[in-house]
Formats: C-alpha cells, structure tokens, sequence
C-alpha cells in the first residue's frame, strides 16, 4: 500500500517536527515518521531533561549559601526517585504536546523506523510512502570510541534512565556536554572524575574562557585530570577499573562517555545512499538539498551546527521555501549563533572568539572582567565570573562576547541581539547598565589589551 504526500520528513525531533507543522499549515499534504521518541533528543534526552538535573544540581550550593544570608537550611542527599519521576513526567507532557501539534496542524503521523527507498519513495514497515520531497531529520547519536570494555560504559542517554545515582563517576570526554555532565553528577553528590586526552578542554572556544573554567570546576567538586584518556575498561567486584595510558589507573561505579555525537543514519538508505562527509553527516546545498533529487536534510544529521534552534530555523525556512506565497527575505544565517554551556559555572558566549578573530581582523581591543559576584560577597565562596568582549579596533564593532559564570546563558542571549546588530563598543559604553547586576558590567568595561595578528 502506498500512501502520497507533498512532503515526508523522516524524524521528529525539534527540525522535523517545525518543517511538518509549518508545510502542513501552508496547505501541504505532509506525513512524519518517527520511531523512537517525539520531540527528539533535545526534548527526552538533552536540553530540557540536562537542564531540570543542572537546576537540580544547584540547590546544596544554594542551601550553603542561605547560611551566609541567615537561614539555618540543611542539606540532604538527592531523593534521585522523585527527581527522575518528576523529570519523566514533564518529559511525558512535552512528548503529549508534540503529538498533538502534529495531529491539529493535520500531519499524518507513521510510528516506526524508516527507510530511503529512492525516487522520493519511504518505507514504514509494510508501508511505503510516496512524496515530492523527503526530509531527512534524524539528528545525531552519541559517539563511543573502540576501547577494550566499552560495553561496560554508559552514553549521555542513560544518565536520565538511571535505576540509582553511582557514588563514583568518570566523566570522559572535554565537550560541552562532558562538562555539563560531570557539572551535574558532583552537584548531585557523586564524586566525580572529567578525563580528556587533550590539554585543555572545551575545544572550540574562547581560550580565556576554557582557562577560567579549568579553574573553577574543581570548586564545584570535579576533579579534572587533562593529557588522560582511558585504554581499557574492566568489571570490577566493585565497579569498574578504568586502565589509563599515563599508566595509572580508576576504580568508578560508572563510566559515561561524551566525546562527540554522529550523524544519526544507521540503515536510513535502503539502496542509493547520497553524498556524505566522512563523519556520516549529509552533505547539503545552500537549500539543504542532497546529492539525490528531492532528498533533504537539516539538523544535527547535517552537522553544520548542533542546535536545536538552529534545527528549528533550518526547518522553518524549508517550509517556507516549499509551500509559502511569500518566499523568505534570507536564507539561514550560521554567523552570531549565540549558545551556553550549562555546567557549574555557566559559559555564555557569541560571536568570535579571540583567535578566530585574530585571524581575521588585523587589530583587536580585549576588555576583561573577573570578579565575584554580589550574591556570593557574604561568605568565603570561592564562585567567580569571567566577562569578555572582543572588539574590531578598526571598526570599533563588538564581534565577540564571552561569559563564564551565574546567570551566563541568560545574559549571552539578550546580548546576542546587539552582537547580531553589530553594534559598536560605544553603543554598549552609551548603555546605561542596571545596578547592581553582573550584566552591567558589558556596558562598564573601560581597560582594553590591544592585540595584533
């Protein structure tokens, strides 16, 4: 049996489910596939259950910290049945949600794994769909390196299906959500150990923030060990030994890898399988189509940018392009894509950093803020932000932002609209600041580092 449409989407995550939804009110015959859970991994797996374990994360710091302010509170340990019973139940909400958007905007909905059958054809199953145009967003997929034992390791995915929380944890990898992990699990009450091979961690942004963070996350409980990686995993009476290639070696509960994400495309092509990167990502034009004719693709399958807004806007744009009366004024923009890093502390940033900047601007101005903030002034609490701006001494335009702190995410992204504008250093010396405020101090930093190529 086959059923047509004007438009199949293979995935329905935050990019699919937008596409689906924004063709279907334009009047397009749409159906979606999804076969494992809606909404995606930034819904059931990612941001929105990462970011209910940070908040969770934080509240023995705000118990010690009422102390200072006069309340006598005491901390206990994590009650980890209700918090995860809670989480799964905002999570079940949000999956009801996704269902219902799909079905009111008039979606068909096919439950099930799909696969590319080529000229514009997807099976279901015992169903083969038939459309004009097929979009692939399937997203991505943890990454797991060949290492003896592996099997015995954990992936980010199972932090939040956990039975009972280890005491003793390895954190392996130095990404964003390796140090959003170890960030959570010693805030839990775990003792926690952030292995990376490399010399710093958090490739890929600002030096001076990496640098800052390497310094603050031992306060908050995670004991970093750099130039470390793991050569073999074993079963324990106890747990788990880690064999590390310094020659030392682990005893943890539980070992969770984080050291990157794939492309999700595992038996996606049933025949013809279109060009791709060496990663596995889809290789895509500058209107997301493939190398196979009516074939698309947006998202983390894509690997241009991990975001799920950036997923969303990708989405959005397609369905505009496809079905709308009127076209959309520009195509996606990947410049000034601001983001946040919610480990203990918070790292905002957007923009360029200080080497991509060097590279290619001839001169810049650096102006720095490392400070405590007010709330932590009462007692001996050694939480500090970092506050950086990156300038064109040419031009005097504001092309980089970078935060490491309490509130960092928040801030970065209402900043993101005047770095997005580009707006000049005495646009933001013009602003008058709200005090007291740790955002303020954007608009007061007055002391720059002139730096050159």
């Amino acid at each position: 049996m086959t059923d047509s449409f004007d438009l199949v989407v293979i995935g329905a995550g935050s990019g699919g489910v937008r596409a689906a939804r924004m063709s279907a009110s334009m009047g397009a015959r749409v159906a979606i596939v999804e076969g494992r859970f809606f909404g995606g991994t930034c819904v059931n797996v990612g941001c929105v259950p990462k970011k209910m374990f940070s908040y969770a994360a934080e509240f023995p710091e705000q118990v010690a910290l009422a102390r200072d302010y006069g309340f006598d509170w005491q901390t206990s340990p994590v009650n980890w049945p209700r918090l995860k019973a809670n989480k799964d139940k905002e999570i079940a909400r949000l999956n009801g949600i996704y269902r219902r958007l799909l079905d009111q905007a008039g979606v068909s909905v096919y439950e099930g794994y799909a696969q590319v059958l080529g000229d514009g054809q997807v099976r279901v199953g015992e169903q083969v769909l038939q459309a004009e145009r097929v979009l692939v967003a399937t997203g991505g997929k943890p990454f797991l390196p060949e290492v003896p034992g592996i099997e015995h390791a954990s992936i980010s995915d199972d932090l939040f299906e956990l039975e009972q929380l280890p005491a003793r944890v390895a954190v392996v990898g130095g990404g964003y959500i390796a140090c959003e992990f170890a960030s959570i699990l010693a805030g839990l009450g775990c003792a926690v150990t952030q292995l990376y091979r490399g010399e710093l961690f958090l490739r890929g942004f600002d030096a001076d923030i990496r640098a800052f963070m390497a310094e603050q996350m031992p306060h908050n409980g995670v004991r970093l060990r750099f130039n470390t990686d793991v050569t073999a995993i074993h079963r324990a009476d106890d747990g788990l030994r880690l064999d590390l290639d310094d020659g030392d070696s682990l005893a943890v509960d539980r070992v969770f890898y984080a050291t990157g994400r794939v492309p999700n495309v595992d038996g996606l092509f049933a025949g013809q399988m279109p060009e791709m990167a060496i990663n596995g990502a889809l290789l895509v034009d500058d209107d997301y189509q493939t190398s196979m004719p009516g074939l698309f693709a947006i998202g983390d399958v894509i690997d241009r940018v991990q975001l799920t807004p950036v997923a969303l806007a990708e989405g959005m744009w397609l369905a505009r392009q496809w079905f709308a009366s009127e076209k959309p004024r520009r195509p996606v923009e990947y410049d000034f894509i601001p983001t946040a890093v919610f480990s203990h502390p918070n790292v905002g940033t957007v923009g360029l950093t200080q080497e991509e900047a060097l590279e290619k601007h001839g001169c810049l101005r650096i102006y720095r803020s490392a400070f405590k903030p007010l709330r932590y002034s009462l007692g001996e609490h050694s939480q500090r932000s970092l506050m950086k701006l990156i300038v064109d001494d040419a031009t005097d335009q504001v092309i980089g932002l970078h935060m490491a702190g309490e509130g960092a995410g928040e801030i970065t992204q209402g900043f993101a609209v005047a770095i997005r504008a580009g707006l000049t250093k005495d646009d933001f010396d013009a602003t008058i600041g709200i005090h007291p405020t740790s955002a303020e101090e954007f608009v007061t930093l007055r002391d720059a580092e002139t730096v050159s190529a």
